[in-house]
């Protein structure tokens, strides 16, 4: 495990030290000891925001982005608010839109024994399947979303322990988990986001690629 301090980590993400600490309160960052973050943690932010972060919409609107890329209503959004949406999508790049969709859920990482990890995927939506329709290998490790207030649950059921190299992604949204059921199985736009988030170059590709054809469809 490689470490940075707070400071350092500021200085990699360009931002002020008081706001490392809001994104380790957030859970974006690691905290392995006080005022000592996990190097890897910085480079997933990184990865999402990009070197000069825009302003992230709140979750309702990156949801609703994806529901709109994704040939779905929002039904949660206005009139007005999804035209302005789809307005804004239409001069967003690929890494512009993960770097805005940022806050759709809080991802966590963690390392679980492999004997749960078959029924963990029965348990959570999970999106690293979708790899195969990306061009990518069948994925090995575990990316899914999970509603808010049953990710502890889950972490206890099936013994996970957080760990910035680990197989298995939960990411906690507070959207309805049917409706993001439903945006993960009708397209590719939730799964490619999260691959866009990656640190492998091969999945980042792959995820990057595939929001630019569903851009380009709007």
């Amino acid at each position: 495990m490689s470490l940075l301090t707070v400071g350092e980590a500021a200085g990699r993400l360009g931002v002020s030290t008081r706001q490392v600490q809001h994104l380790i309160a957030q859970g974006h960052l690691s905290q392995v000891a006080r005022g000592v973050v996990d190097e890897t943690s910085v480079d997933r932010v990184l990865a999402v925001r990009g070197a000069r972060p825009g302003r992230a919409w709140a979750e309702p609107t990156a949801w609703g982005a994806v529901a709109i890329l994704s040939g779905h209503a929002a039904g949660w959004m206005g009139t007005s608010q999804r035209s302005r949406l789809r307005t804004q999508l239409r001069g967003l790049s690929s890494a512009q839109l993960v770097a805005r969709a940022r806050n759709r859920a809080t991802a966590v990482r963690y390392a679980g024994h492999p004997a749960s990890l078959a029924r963990l995927r029965g348990e959570i939506i999970d999106t690293s399947r979708a790899a195969g329709a990306l061009g990518l290998s069948a994925a090995t490790t575990i990316d899914g979303y999970v509603a808010v207030g049953e990710l502890d649950t889950v972490v206890r059921r099936h013994g996970l322990v957080r760990d910035e190299e680990g197989q298995v992604t939960l990411r906690a949204t507070s959207l309805d988990v049917a409706v993001v059921r439903a945006l993960a199985d009708d397209a590719v736009v939730v799964a490619a986001l999260d691959l866009a988030e990656s640190l492998d170059s091969r999945e980042r590709a792959a995820g990057l690629a595939a929001l630019d054809r569903a851009l380009e469809r709007l």
